[in-house]
Order: C-alpha cells, then structure tokens, then sequence
C-alpha cells in the first residue's frame, strides 16, 4: 500500500493535477488544528456544512500511461499517458437534482492547451452540467450536458445515435469514456401503457471521431494509412436550432421482456461524404428507425435489435461521395457458464442498400466494400479473489473483412479507494484498408492507478 500511494503521489506531481492531488502526511497529534473541547472538528463542519446544502461530493484522481507495440512513423509512441482528476457534485431537492462532473487533465500525448468542449480537447474536459425535475407526477425533464444511452448491444450500437469517443475507446481510457456528452433537453413521459423519451439536441454534435490526432487510419483518397501528417478536417454542421437532432424512444416491459421503439432525426455521427469539390469530410443528414427486445431465456439473457438507416441525402444510392442506406442487425445472449465466469455473444450485419448503383457509381481506383459486413463479438468475464479481480477479454471478428480487434485487461480492487489495471488494444487484418486492419499500427498496452474519494 505505501508504495502505490507514493506511486500515485508521485504521478500526481506533475501540472496542476498534481497541486490538487498531492495531499502530503497527516501531522502528529497535537501539531494539527486546535479545536476547543466540544467544538466540532474541520472536518465535522464540512460534512455538517455539504448535508445542510444537500451537496454530495465525490470523484478520483487517475494516472494512465500506455505505448504502441509497433512503430508508427505518423504517431507518437506513446498512446496514452495522463493525470485526470474527476470531480463531481450533486445537489439534491425533493422535486429536482442538479450535477456536475468535469476532468481536469495533464497530457502529454497531445498537449492541448485550448480548451474545446465539444471534442474534449485540452486541460478541461466537462462531463455533465445539468438540472432535471418532476415537471408533473408523469413528466421527468433534464436540461443541460449529459450523458445519453439507450439500446441493447455490448459496445455495438445501432438505435444509440448519441455521441461516441472513439479515440478515448482505442487508445485505453477507461471504458466510460466510450460515451462522449450531449448538450441536450431530454423529457420522459411514463403511462401504464407505455412510457417515452424524447431527446432535443438544438446543435448537431457529431462522435469524437478518429481523425488523425492520436490514432492513423486508412485513407481512402490518399490510398494510404494517415494520421498526424493529415489530420481530418470536417465541415460539421454546427448552427443552433436550424442543424439540430431530435431522438425518441417508446418502450415498455412486458412478460419480463423489455421492448422499445426507435427513431433519430439529424446526421451521420461519424464522416459518412466527401466533399468532391474541397475535398472535406461531410456528415450528410441521416433519419433512423428501429426496435429491440431484451429478456430471459434459458439460463442466460438474449437481445436482439435492428435498425434502417435512412440516408436523406442520397436516398437512391447514386452519389458516390455519400453513404447509402443501410439495414443494421443485432442478435446478442449472455450467460454465467459457471461461478464469477460469463460468457456473452453478438452477431452484427450491416447491409448496404441499393448495392446496384453503388456499384454502377463506384469511382475506379477506391476500394469497393461489400454489400453485407458482419462482426461477431465474444465476451469473456471471470472474477476471482472475492470478486476483487477482473479479468477480461472481449473480442470483435469480422469474417468478411477479415480483420480483428481484441481488448484484454485484468483490473484488481486493492480496496475501497484504490485500482490498479492493466490491459490493451490490439488489431489485426488481412488488407489495410479495412475497418480494424486499418488500427493495426495503433495496437497499444497500457496501465493505469485510480484513487477514488
């Protein structure tokens, strides 16, 4: 135990962080505060001052480092390396609740000095910022930046058109970053027939995609891997109320099985054209439409979920500089095979629409993908030492692209304060340019320290 907090200590000294973390030895008795006898210790108002206001306070201070297996010339050989201190605050009233949860973080990857809370750039990175109430006995509202998820799948999404981080994804952050955070208005209406969300997003916010800054990738035009040396540059569509996204959800149990109804109006949330005249990276307008089911079955618990993905922009197929519809395909089941060991698995079709005049329109000279792209995902799960360690592996196989992603980790719970992981990312394929094969000189391992409070 002494030496991970010194560990920790020591990592915390570094940037601001390390002000806000590094606590220093308590003083022998006698040398601290002088309180007179039946007054309340410091410590004891606080407390007394944070339960009158309601305000409970709570978060972590984490160090994270981790390298590439495999040199690449267009990235720096460090994957990850940071001190990120979370703070979060809630305040609770009998009719609302407010939060607020934001990093501070020193990193010396990327070494972002200005601040962007859209793509959770630089030293501050705002998580939640919200109020929500009981507008009526049936009526929740939360107002404000939140974090939004919905759907059935284990790291798939198809319905979840909520904005990702997948750049905090592969290069080993912890799993929570995957959801990147919504500036939204979201109410939720609940009957004894049915119940539904609405969410109001006024500005399009589209995923922190990977765009070069810390992970290459294939590309297309240039027909090579790219990172640093050419970053992506979007033209996002970013005006208030007039380029905004709305989502719904209807959704109810019944018979122990949970049933839900989809639909998005707004963008592809990821690059989906190109710009042929500038050559930008484009998100054409998307609509979506889609159900699930979640439930018992056997001795385990099955999903299954689809989506159509309605390319509004291009509707017949015809425009090579912009995605064509797709149908979109989940099936999933989960089971404890034997004690503290889980096993889970997923199959997922993304099939293109009006394959015909994608194929007609296709330019020479860009590979052409296939009109049916599957993965299947195995999730293996076993907790051992009273369930304190976690050992991990979950893994994505494409049979048509041929190509993999694997993500192990082992992460123990030393006590209630402190965790210590390890674990990594790691890809491989047949051709370079396809999904995961085009990650493969981004395979990294990494190690983190957390202490929560």
């Amino acid at each position: 135990m002494a030496f991970l907090r010194n560990s920790l200590v020591t990592l915390c000294g570094i940037g601001f962080v390390g002000a806000a973390c590094m606590a220093g030895p308590s003083l022998p008795e006698g040398l601290g505060e002088v309180s007179r006898p039946g007054e309340p210790r410091a410590e004891e108002r606080e407390r007394d001052l944070l339960d009158r206001l309601s305000l409970d306070l709570h978060g972590f201070v984490e160090g994270r480092g981790g390298v590439r297996t495999q040199r690449d010339p267009r990235e720096k050989d460090a994957s990850i390396g940071e001190i990120r201190f979370q703070m979060e605050a809630h305040r609770f009233a009998p009719r609302w609740t407010a939060e607020l949860v934001a990093d501070l973080i020193a990193d010396a990857v990327q070494c972002e000095e200005d601040v962007d809370l859209d793509d959770g750039r630089g030293w501050l990175d705002l998580r939640r910022a919200n109020i929500s109430f009981m507008a009526t006995d049936f009526l929740d509202i939360k107002v404000g930046r939140q974090i939004l998820t919905w759907g059935t799948g284990d790291l798939l999404f198809i319905n979840d058109l909520f904005p990702k981080d997948w750049n905090s994804f592969f290069i080993g952050r912890d799993v929570e970053y995957l959801k990147a955070p919504s500036d939204s208005i979201k109410g939720s209406i609940y009957t004894d027939w049915v119940n539904l969300d609405l969410v109001y997003s006024p500005r399009f916010r589209p995923d922190r995609f990977i765009d070069g800054s810390r992970i290459s990738y294939w590309n297309e035009g240039l027909g090579r891997r790219t990172g640093r040396d050419v970053p992506v540059e979007p033209d996002v569509p970013e005006d208030w109320f007039a380029e905004d996204e709305w989502a719904f959800r209807l959704f109810r149990t019944l018979a122990g099985y949970e049933l839900a109804a989809y639909a998005y109006s707004g963008y592809w949330k990821s690059p989906a054209g190109t710009n042929p005249t500038t050559g930008e990276a484009t998100f054409p307008q998307l609509n979506a439409y889609g159900a699930s089911l979640r439930g018992n079955l056997s001795k385990g618990i099955a999903h299954a979920e689809m989506g159509m993905y309605d390319s509004k922009e291009d509707r017949e197929g015809l425009n090579p500089w912009i995605r064509n519809s797709e149908l979109r395909l989940l099936l999933g089941y989960e089971q404890e095979v034997a004690r503290d060991f889980t096993v889970g698995a997923q199959y997922y079709l993304e099939r293109m629409l009006d394959y015909g005049a994608y194929i007609a329109s296709h330019p020479s000279g860009i590979n052409m993908a296939d009109q049916d792209r599957h993965w299947v995902t195995l999730r293996l799960t076993r907790l051992l030492l009273s369930q304190n360690l976690n050992l991990s592996l979950f893994t994505f196989y494409s049979p048509s692209d041929q190509d993999a992603y694997l993500r192990p980790s082992a992460r123990y719970k030393i006590d209630d304060h402190w965790i210590v992981e390890v674990g990594g990312n790691l890809f491989t394929g047949k051709d370079d340019h396809t999904f995961f094969a085009q990650f493969e000189k981004n395979s990294n391992l990494y190690a983190s320290m957390r202490y929560s409070f």
